[in-house]
């Protein structure tokens, strides 16, 4: 009976040690990992894990935290350049799935660099979805819970807009690049969170900018990203684009703008962005 107890005893110190030892292992390779992320939403939830200083670079999405914006650049998330990454000499390259096609991936994997790919679905469990998978498989668990509890806490403050206004999303870059967002972008997805609806049903994505199509939407609420409102001369020269003035938008001067990186990331500060949004279409 004694030999049986102290079998068990000893059992039980081996399995404890064990998982110490990959308690320890895990929380090592975090600590000295150098990764490159190449969406901002994913250096978002890094750099709230704790992993920042394991950034060793970024796509040019990744600019927040303040910190990231002095991350060496590797390029935009949908022109991958392998060589370019690979310079900075990672451990880890970390990005979305749906952004490497099969030859990049060999590209990595003959280099001998790890890849971390998951996917992203612009929903409030989606984004729930990739925290919890970037800090699972980073070891780094309880602050991805962590991470969870505040995002929740910032959608419960979210107070939608009860009248559901139609919203038009313009992507613009100037009045030469000037796009309308139609269904299934990320930018609807977090309209429709806010309370409001998108003006535009008849197409899928993005479709140049028409007058008619203004005319025919006939928005409530005009929404671009910050940059877009600025390269366009403001609100006062949003309203001189043709079709604006017939709007109820252009009538009430209800044209609004907002960071491109935090509206359309679905990242950590998810519930941060839909406050905004919901306060601005009200």
């Amino acid at each position: 009976m004694k030999l049986t107890l102290i079998a068990a005893a000893m059992a039980a110190l081996s399995l404890g040690a064990c998982n110490a030892n990959k308690q320890e292992a895990a929380a090592g390779f975090a600590d000295s990992i150098k990764i490159v992320s190449l969406s901002g939403s994913i250096s978002e939830v890094l750099a709230g894990a704790g992993l920042e200083k394991n950034i060793a670079g970024t796509d040019i999405t990744s600019n927040y935290p303040e910190g990231l914006k002095a991350k060496p650049k590797v390029g935009h998330n949908k022109n991958i350049n392998a060589e370019g990454i690979l310079a900075l000499q990672p451990g880890l390259v970390i990005g979305i799935k749906k952004d490497f096609s099969p030859a990049l991936e060999a590209q990595f994997k003959t280099a001998g660099v790890k890849l971390l790919l998951v996917d992203q679905e612009f929903s409030v469990k989606g984004t729930k979805d990739l925290i919890h998978t970037l800090t699972d498989s980073l070891h780094v668990k309880t602050k991805g819970d962590s991470l969870i509890k505040v995002l929740d806490q910032d959608l419960a403050k979210v107070k939608p807009a009860a009248s559901k206004p139609k919203v038009l999303f313009i992507y613009a870059r100037g009045t030469g690049t000037m796009m309308v967002g139609g269904t299934g972008t990320q930018v609807e997805k977090a309209i429709v969170l806010a309370g409001g609806q998108n003006a535009v049903t008849e197409f899928a994505d993005y479709k140049p900018l028409t007058a008619e199509a203004l005319v025919k939407a006939n928005p409530d609420v005009i929404l671009l990203f910050d940059s877009g409102l600025k390269s366009l001369g403001g609100a006062e020269g949003v309203s001189k684009i043709q079709g604006i003035k017939e709007t109820n938008a252009g009538k009430n001067k209800k044209i609004i703008s907002m960071d491109g990186e935090l509206l359309g990331s679905f990242g950590p500060r998810l519930g941060v962005a839909i406050q905004e949004l919901a306060t601005k279409i009200n």
